[in-house]
């Protein structure tokens, strides 16, 4: 699986599991699975700006509880900045 489609099944997750902490995704049975490297799929969401989270680098224990959310696309924030 490429890095795009580790992005793509990232966001799936987390649409799946809602509102997310790095603890309650790391510890996911089914991100287990899915996923290799959580850390380095998460860094390479968040560098094509498609995840929000605080830092750079995220790890077990210690940031489990760092809430990880989605960001709208980017043609959804010029349609709420034209509509405002």
């Amino acid at each position: 699986m490429n890095v795009e489609e580790e992005i793509q099944k990232l966001e799936e997750e987390i649409h799946r599991l809602g509102s997310v902490t790095f603890g309650v995704l790391f510890n996911d049975d089914r991100c287990a699975n899915i996923f290799e490297a959580l850390v380095g799929t998460l860094r390479a969401a968040k560098k094509r700006k498609i995840v929000a989270f605080p830092g750079e680098l995220l790890l077990q224990g210690v940031h489990d509880k760092v809430e990880i959310s989605l960001r709208p696309p980017p043609q959804a924030v010029g349609v709420a900045a034209a509509t405002s």
